[in-house]
């Protein structure tokens, strides 16, 4: 990414429990790669640098995953690491299981983003900046590990986009409707 757009951290986060999908999201296939290679390959489409979020050593994954270090297995948490580990002030976070977000989405999150940027008024994907770490260390701190509702104190950007393009597919049926063939 050269010259006067604002350089991007993109973050994968892989470390949800997939309860309700019966199996490791990152690991489901989608064509000729999983969701994690997809999330990753977009993630290097997007952004400047990326990284990969979750519980380390849990999922064999062809790139490294930097340990969100708690046992808590909440979106936040892997917001917060990868807040930390970024080199820029501002990371895109993709959550492995939405297999339509697309490259100019995530750019388009993390150029709009203030303190965050949320799609189709979802957090996720979406875009957080550094200046949001106070309050979202506060709020899990806290055990409040919503974040949705951040947007009342932050200065969150709200972009329009087709709520499907933001949709994740919490079962195997979920991800075999969203799929684009």
């Amino acid at each position: 990414m050269a010259g006067h757009r604002r350089p991007l951290t993109g973050v994968l986060l892989v470390g949800g429990a997939s309860r309700r999908f019966g199996t490791p999201k990152a690991l489901a296939r989608v064509g000729d790669e999983t969701l994690a290679e997809r999330g990753w390959r977009l993630l290097g489409d997007a952004c400047d640098e990326r990284l990969a979020v979750g519980k380390a050593g849990e999922l064999e994954l062809p790139f490294p995953v930097v340990d969100d270090g708690t046992p808590v297995r909440v979106p936040l948490s892997g917001v917060l690491a990868g807040l930390r580990a970024a080199r820029h002030d501002v990371a895109v976070f993709l959550p492995v299981d939405c297999p339509r977000a697309t490259a100019d989405l995530l750019q388009t999150l993390g150029h709009a983003c203030r303190d965050a940027a949320f799609a189709a008024g979802e957090p996720l994907p979406g875009a957080w900046s550094k200046t949001a770490l106070p309050l979202l260390d506060r709020r899990f701190a806290a055990g409040d590990y919503g974040l949705r509702d951040v947007a009342t104190t932050l200065d969150v950007a709200h972009v329009d986009v087709d709520p499907l393009i933001v949709a994740d597919a919490d079962t195997p049926d979920d991800l075999a409707r969203l799929v684009v063939r």
